[in-house]
Parts: C-alpha cells; structure tokens; sequence
C-alpha cells in the first residue's frame, strides 16, 4: 500500500515563521511536512507539530517558499560573462558568439556549466531548464549538481546543412540513453531563422508523441522579425549569403511561421517573444503556449519593450528566465552572476504595476508548468517535491512577497528531492 510505504521513509517537520507555499496564501507560523522526497502536509505549525512525533528543525525568522525555477538558461556559456559588449545589432552578437563557441574545448564548456549550476543554486534556483549546446556533456553534469535539470537538446543545422531527420534522431537517440530520475531532457531547434522548418516540424511532432518537452527562441529580435515578415533586411541578408534557403521568409511573423511548422502546442517554451505582429497573441494563446522573459538579456540587447500587456490579457502562461551571461551587461566594477531574484528585480523596474506575488509566480509555478512539472516543483503542497528554499525575514506578514522579491543575498537554506543543496546554519 503507498501510504504503509510511505511511512518507511524519514519524516521532516520545518517550521518557519513565515511558509510562503505560493499556490496558497503565506501562513504565518508555519510548518510543511516531508517524508523522504516529498512533501506530506502544509499548514500551521501548531496543527502539524500536535501528533508529529519525529525529526523536528526550526528555521527561525525565515520565509519558507518553494526553490526557484528558471525556466530558460544556457549553463554552458557562464564563462562568456563580460566577454561582448551590447552589440549594434544582433546579427553582430550571433557572429562573435558563434567564433567563441568554435574556440572552446569540451573542458571549457564543462567548467563553466558547472560554475553556472553553483551560482544558481545559491542564488535560490533548485530547478532549470538548460539549452544544452554540448549535448555531450550529460549526464555527467548532471550527477556533478543536486539541482534538478530540464536539458533542452540544441538543434540547428542550416551551416552544416544535415539532414534534419538525422540531427533530430541523433538527438533522441542521445536523449534515450541519458538515465530517469532528477534530471530529464527535450529537444530545442535553436529558432526559426537557424533552423529549417522541416526539423521545427519533426521536433514537435517528436516532441508531441513522446510527451517531451520543447524550447525554441522566437521573435528575439526586430530583424528576426523583419526577416519573416518582409523578407529582406539585414538577417535576411546574411543568412542568404550563408546559403540558407530564404523561401520561408515574407510570409508572416516568426509565431506564424512556427504555427505553419505546428510547433505552437501546449508543450513549447517560447523563449524570448519580444516582437510580434497583430494576431500573434491570440494565436500564442489559443495554442496555450508557454512564454520565457529574460529581463536583463532583453535590456542588454535594447529590445523594443516586451509586450507584457498584450501577452498577459491574453491568459498566457508567463515566466522568467536568466538567459546567459554571455548576454547580460556587465560594468567594471560590478560581478555578474546567474540570479533568478536578479531578474524578478529587473521586471519589477520595467514593469512597475506588477504585484511581487505575480513575480514570483513567474519564477515558480508559472515555470513550473511550463517545463512540464505542474505540482511537482514551483509550490509547496502535498505529493509535491521537497525542493524549497530559505531566506530572513524580519517584517510584517503582508510584506511577504515583497520582501522575497528584494532579497538580495545567497540563500540561507536550499532543499532538493529532501536532501540539503544548502544545509541551514542554525
């Protein structure tokens, strides 16, 4: 019987002054329950702890939520932090990090995957969703780190010019032998105008069939779009020179190409969708799509601003992402790192009526969701993972969120599958 099996398994109580489930209102005094991996109960720490006989710790004056996911990242450039200034146009920033990305060793990608995955983790994210352009280094990485990994398999082609079923069962292939447990992976044709729409459409319908999940950058730029919609423009250019077949351009926007691809499903993490033309949001969600911010990667490359009204009306599931630093704009004097509280923090200044709760809802079950892990990450509630993270906390109750959003400090505890990333110092 699952519950006799369950009861095997050793029991947690936390307490915390503050329990922030996030799919619930925060509880003052609260307590969440787990048992091994999972959490049992959420709620107040005078009805948990009443007949709880086990293992007890109390965090003190912390706020208890669940650990951050960042539903877009790209681990393996971390080491390129610094490295290009804001370019004039994007065209010119693919060039230069196309030229680095040749440079590297596999040894140099290693590094600087696994000094992405530290940041993260201190900085309060317990689950990702990783571009891996290195297909080659999972699943090494991934027993390297406790946070748990979506792999989202890079796809491209249009230089090598392969056939597009062979990129695409070269990647199953890869994604078949990686081993089930925390970590899981996907597929990601890089975006429409570095792909041709064959390997868009047999990634989807792959994707569709094996209950994958699938991430493609769409509408980054305003010559990405002008590339699909006039057909000409300085992408257009240089892909043409680059022998691309250009006959998919002048048709309409890069969110119609990829309905025209049948990538726009309910499994798709659009990255980015800064620009888009009329219909493009009802069609994003009637699809229900989900959508990936990327604030200080948007501002780094001076996009127009992101079209969060047009996006949000329509109902459409939103989250936040890091991006890499390899695009995040770095001063002198100042350290860059990957941090999810960072870019909630970025939104928040671009986007000043957004309430802190709707925020963090973007960086947990909103991603959540959008990685394909409803109810098992992003929130704390029962038969949900026990990944949750730990922060001070000195002010008043209805000041919960805000004060999760301004937290601007390594977290003081990080909890995955049960088991310390971070162990509390108390």
């Amino acid at each position: 019987m699952p519950g006799a099996q369950s009861t095997l398994k050793p029991q947690l109580l936390l307490r915390a002054r503050i329990v922030a489930p996030i799919s619930h209102a925060p509880i003052n005094d609260g307590a969440v329950l787990l048992s091994g991996e999972r959490i049992v109960a959420v709620g107040r720490w005078r009805d948990l702890s009443a007949s709880f006989s086990g293992r007890i710790l109390d965090l003190g004056e912390m706020i208890l939520l669940p650990g951050l996911v960042n539903a877009h990242c790209h681990l393996d450039y971390t080491h390129m932090a610094g490295q290009f200034p804001p370019p004039k146009r994007f065209t010119d920033w693919i060039k230069v990090i196309t030229t680095t990305k040749a440079e590297w060793a596999y040894s140099e990608f290693a590094a600087s995957w696994l000094a992405g995955a530290k940041m993260l983790l201190r900085t309060g994210t317990t689950t990702v969703g990783d571009i891996e352009n290195v297909p080659e280094l999972l699943p090494d990485v991934w027993e390297a780190t406790p946070l748990r990994v979506v792999s989202f398999l890079e796809m491209t082609g249009i230089r090598s010019r392969r056939d597009p079923k062979m990129i695409l069962q070269e990647a199953a292939r890869r994604i078949d032998t990686l081993p089930a447990g925390r970590c899981r992976a996907g597929l990601s044709p890089h975006a429409p105008y570095s792909t041709v729409p064959e390997l868009v459409r047999l990634s989807a319908d792959m994707a569709r069939r094996r209950k994958w999940p699938l991430a493609i950058h769409l509408a980054e730029s305003a010559q990405e779009f002008e590339m699909f919609v006039d057909g000409h423009g300085d992408m257009f250019d240089w892909l043409r020179r680059s022998q691309r077949d250009m006959s998919d351009c002048g048709w309409g926007s890069p969110v119609q190409h990829l309905e025209r691809c049948g990538a726009l499903r309910d499994n798709l993490l659009a990255i980015h969708v800064n620009y888009l033309a009329e219909k493009d949001a009802a069609l994003l969600a009637r699809r229900r799509v989900n959508i990936v911010h990327c604030p200080r990667s948007h501002a780094y490359f001076r996009h127009d601003a992101f079209p969060l009204r047009a996006l949000t009306r329509r109902g459409i599931n939103l989250c936040l992402g890091t991006d890499s630093l390899a695009s995040v704009h770095k001063t002198r004097r100042e350290t860059i790192e990957l941090n999810l509280f960072e870019e909630m923090r970025a939104f928040a200044g671009n986007h000043p009526k957004a309430a802190p709760k709707r925020i963090l809802q973007m960086v947990t079950i909103n991603a959540a969701r959008a990685l394909g892990l409803k109810g098992e990450v992003g929130e704390l509630s029962p038969t949900s993972f026990a990944d949750l993270i730990a922060v001070p906390f000195s002010g008043k109750p209805v000041h919960v969120y805000d004060a999760v959003l301004h937290h601007a400090d390594n977290v003081t505890a990080s909890m995955i599958e049960g088991q310390w990333a971070i162990a509390p110092r108390l």
